[in-house]
């Protein structure tokens, strides 16, 4: 669904207009980031939360020259979806390799 689908859905679906749904998930984004620059993390309920997590510095290489470079720490922000969510999209014991776990046979 893209931006405008779901604006649309939710101003139908509550009898609100555009503007007051687009206003309501600007809100919710704003919170979310102020929340988890003070917090580390924002709870978002039956869908899951954004946390932050502390990356290490590492190594890599170049793949164009092969040459080992240097990867500094960064801060970065995950989802992580709620166990009621993933649970209602995948059912437990779902393999998406299929029933031989996708070994080859």
């Amino acid at each position: 669904m893209t931006q405008s689908e779901v604006i649309n859905h939710f101003a139908e679906k509550f009898g609100l207009k555009r503007a007051q749904v687009k206003e309501f998930f600007d809100e919710v984004a704003d919170l979310a980031q102020r929340e988890v620059r003070a917090n580390g993390e924002f709870v978002l309920p039956g869908f899951g939360k954004l946390v932050l997590s502390q990356r290490k510095a590492r190594e890599g290489r170049n793949p164009a020259t092969g040459e080992t470079i240097q990867i500094p720490a960064k801060t970065t922000l995950k989802f992580r979806v709620g166990k009621g969510m993933k649970d209602s999209v995948v059912p437990k014991g779902f393999n998406p390799r299929g029933p031989g776990g996708g070994e080859d046979e």
